[in-house]
């Protein structure tokens, strides 16, 4: 009886003692001790022990935190775990803007990343920790992932050569470059981030709400004009029925088919006035965004045009978003993939040959371009053209011609860029595409080559002081060398009273998203991360 009570107790304390089933995953009790550095960190140079996490329910799946963070409390984060681990804090807001959109859009990705960080499950059972002190390890908490995110550029070698600790965080040149430049961008003015995120959230959501419109006008008007010729070649059938019954019959039918027509037409009032407010929404996010549209590094955020040798790449956006492949399915052309609503510009000087704003079966929303080189180009599957954007209308390289889209034939948004006649050969072939590989886009089936300058920019940071107090982690803090250690338990963010905007939140919510980044995980092997999926026909 004693034996029996004695294990009844023994089986109630081991239940006590561990996370409550319905919540937590407990793979095993916390890190031991030899995975932590000397100060109480997790140690950058020893990866977790196999089954040292405790983890949330489902974490590979969905968030278990959804805790909204203010823009002052995010970038606390940031400074702080860049200090814990010796790695610059804009290296890390720049990863968390590239992978997640400051946590918008959390996955899981197609290849299986999730987080604020977008780490792929084995790396974070390798490499995440708990940093909050709720116990969890959980890559959906901000502060959990970023700290986990410094603690893996350090492992790779980031706080003496943080372009090695990058590329170890997702193989592929290309996002390096993005990354650390935007870093630059982010390092000289701490606040930017967030007045360009807030730009950027604005900017995006009107062009994206321009372009769904204006495609579903397009594709309204084309699908009641067809209703329309049908019902009248139904009804010409129906007169040439001589049985009374049958043609009464026939034209009934007829008339059905042209009140399908009539609804959609009286549909298309309806979306011209929503298209109308949504051009001056969108007039409005544009002249907001101007002003910092020239300034360098900005277009990772507002997808501004990219000059270079007379030239601009005629989508915006950056490599994380915009890719294309070296052919094309059946003849020579670019399919340049890109978020929907994304802006298409003017590729050099030249004039508009045709524009047209109705669906042709395979182009769809388009035009012909004439370069002043005499060069004629094909702009395909557009959703929306510039009221600018008429035939014979002269333009400058930069300028806005519309917005990217599916109309046509296609299977996904994307800018079908070719040379007419398409014999001429493969725009991506030529030297000034080229170009601007890894500047304005990444290739989807080869290695994208590094940006000159870029990639050494920050390869060399000085170690972060450390300074006592929320305040003291400010923006445009002295960097100096420091050998403090900084536990976990001392780390904080800025308080409610903080100098920096509050009117930012960022909540730990998938599928909220503002910019598609690509599903890079952080685990370092011959073959690399995944991106995000091109696309394909």
């Amino acid at each position: 009886m004693k034996r029996a009570l004695a294990g009844a107790l023994l089986a109630f304390a081991l239940c006590a003692g561990t996370a409550r089933g319905d919540t937590f995953t407990v793979v095993s009790p916390s890190s031991p001790p030899s995975t932590l550095a000397s100060g109480g960190l997790p140690s950058a140079q020893i990866p977790n022990l196999s089954g040292s996490l405790v983890l949330p329910l489902v974490w590979t799946e969905r968030a278990g935190d959804e805790t909204a963070l203010s823009s002052a409390q995010l970038r606390g984060i940031w400074q702080s775990a860049g200090v814990a681990y010796g790695v610059p804090w804009s290296v890390l807001a720049a990863i968390n803007k590239v992978e997640s959109n400051f946590g918008r859009n959390m996955g899981p990705s197609s290849a299986g990343a999730v987080g604020w960080m977008q780490f792929m499950p084995d790396t974070w059972l390798r490499w995440g920790a708990d940093y909050d002190g709720n116990g969890v390890a959980d890559p959906w908490n901000a502060k959990d992932a970023v700290f986990s995110a410094a603690r893996y550029l350090a492992a790779a070698g980031g706080a003496s050569d943080i372009s090695r600790g990058v590329f170890a965080y997702n193989h592929a040149q290309w996002y390096v470059d993005e990354v650390l430049s935007l870093a630059r961008l982010l390092g000289n003015d701490g606040s930017l981030s967030f007045s360009l995120d807030e730009l950027q959230v604005s900017l995006e959501r009107a062009e994206q709400r321009v372009a769904s419109l204006s495609q579903q006008i397009a594709q309204t008007s084309a699908r009641a004009k067809a209703l329309g010729h049908r019902a009248q070649r139904m009804l010409a059938a129906a007169e040439t029925i001589k049985l009374i019954n049958e043609r009464s019959a026939a034209r009934e039918r007829a008339a059905g088919v042209q009140i399908q027509a009539n609804s959609l037409e009286a549909r298309l009032s309806d979306l011209g006035a929503a298209l109308d407010k949504a051009k001056t929404s969108l007039a409005s996010a544009r002249a907001s965004a101007q002003p910092q549209s020239f300034n360098s590094g900005t277009s990772v955020y507002l997808a501004s045009a990219l000059y270079q040798n007379g030239y601009v790449f005629p989508v915006g956006g950056g490599p994380s978003r915009i890719s294309v492949g070296h052919t094309h399915h059946d003849y020579p052309a670019a399919d340049i993939a890109a978020p929907a609503g994304s802006p298409v510009y003017a590729l050099a000087d030249g004039t508009v040959a045709k524009a047209w704003r109705t669906i042709d079966p395979l182009c769809g929303i388009g035009l012909r371009y004439r370069t002043d080189d005499g060069r004629t180009w094909a702009y395909c599957h557009l959703s929306y053209l510039e009221p600018a954007t008429v035939t014979g209308a002269r333009m400058t390289a930069g300028a806005l011609i519309g917005l990217v889209g599916s109309t046509g034939h296609a299977t996904g948004p994307h800018l079908h860029l070719g040379l007419i006649p398409s014999s001429e050969g493969y725009p991506q072939s030529q030297p000034w595409f080229q170009s601007f590989a890894g500047v304005a886009y990444r290739w989807q089936d080869a290695s994208t080559p590094s940006v000159p300058g870029v990639s050494s920019a920050l390869s060399s940071p000085a170690v972060f002081a450390v300074v006592s107090g929320a305040a003291g982690l400010s923006a445009d803090s002295t960097l100096a060398e420091s050998s403090q250690t900084v536990l976990p338990s001392t780390i904080s963010e800025p308080s409610s009273n903080s100098a920096v905007s509050e009117r930012s939140l960022f909540a730990a919510v998938p599928g909220r998203s503002a910019s598609p980044g690509p599903s890079a995980g952080a685990e370092p092997s011959s073959s690399g991360q995944g991106s995000a999926i091109p696309f394909s026909r």
